[in-house]
């Protein structure tokens, strides 16, 4: 595996760019020269100017043009949509030959690609289909909470459809693995209900009877340490506390509510399953403060920790 990684520098118009530019401003020479930065030469300039900083990006940037570059500052557009896809495939194809060996997003805005004609949830999606994976899950981990999903952007009528045992089972398998690869050996996971009080034997709901509990049980057949269904109001407290290594939640508030709440500014987005890499910042594209130089770049930081981590063989 390579261990160069690719930072994709998310829509033209919002802080991805800066926050680019900070985290390799602060990069020791050896891992600059180990990264590449997907994106538009000219709006990573302006990025520079907008933040200050003096950074020669001559053998950094992979350039990928588009029209009007550099576009105004926190202005939705379909332009930057096209472009902030536009840097994603190309990193994809990079990554799938070997020439990177993970991908790092910087956000993209979901109304800009979809005016753009790519009509995808977010990043996950997006590289599951440019990937050709038929699964990927999102994981979000920080220091002292890792959470991954059984659902993400969905309707919660349809996350509550998609909760079935097969893709309860599923999640669970594919947070186990990613554990055991950044070095935990025995990982200790914990399943959330999906009902209050896990449906209290059938009184708010029977999923987590019917559907949850069935797929523990097949994993702990598998030798995973899991437990579960778990109350959703009292399991994620546990896990911060150090009962578990992982909780599965079954849909996106859920599980980002919490991480978001103890590890804002750090947490990462990271997609399990795909055959390729990637990890992420976990905040938006923040049009409102682009371009003013204050974005904090601490969450890209964690984002390119991570990636180092996994295509250096990864210690927890």
């Amino acid at each position: 595996m390579s261990d160069i990684i690719g930072i994709t520098m998310g829509d033209p118009a919002g802080v991805g760019p800066e926050i680019c530019i900070k985290a390799l401003a602060e990069m020791p020479p050896e891992d600059r020269a180990r990264t590449r930065i997907y994106g538009n030469r000219a709006t990573l300039e302006a990025a520079k100017a907008a933040v200050g900083i003096d950074l020669n990006l001559e053998s950094t940037v992979v350039n990928i043009e588009y029209e009007g570059a550099p576009l105004p500052w926190g202005k939705l557009s379909a332009v930057a949509g096209d472009a902030a896809f536009s840097f994603i495939k190309m990193a994809v194809q990079d990554a799938q030959a070997g020439t990177i060996g993970c991908i790092v997003t910087a956000p993209i805005n979901k109304e800009a690609l979809n005016a753009a004609g790519h009509h995808y949830d977010g990043h996950t999606g997006m590289l599951r289909s440019l990937t050709g994976s038929k699964a990927a899950y999102m994981l979000l981990a920080s220091e002292r909470l890792k959470v991954i999903h059984v659902s993400t952007h969905v309707a919660l009528q349809e996350a509550i459809r998609r909760s079935t045992t097969e893709r309860v089972l599923a999640t669970i398998r594919a947070g186990h693995t990613h554990l055991q690869r950044i070095g935990y050996v025995k990982p200790r996971i914990a399943v959330a209900g999906i009902n209050p009080h896990c449906g209290e034997n059938g009184l708010f709901g029977t999923e987590d009877d019917d559907q949850i509990a069935p797929a523990v049980k097949l994993a702990q057949a598998e030798d995973i340490d899991v437990q579960g269904p778990i109350s959703a109001d009292t399991v994620f407290h546990r896990a911060y506390n150090g009962a578990f290594d992982l909780v599965v939640a079954q849909y996106h508030d859920q599980g980002h509510i919490p991480i978001k709440l103890v590890a804002f500014d750090d947490a990462v987005n990271v997609s399990v399953e795909l055959p390729i890499d990637r990890t992420s910042v976990d905040h938006g594209t923040a049009f409102d403060i682009a371009g003013k130089g204050i974005a904090s770049h601490g969450n890209m930081l964690s984002a390119i920790a991570y990636a180092r981590k996994l295509v250096s063989g990864g210690k927890k």
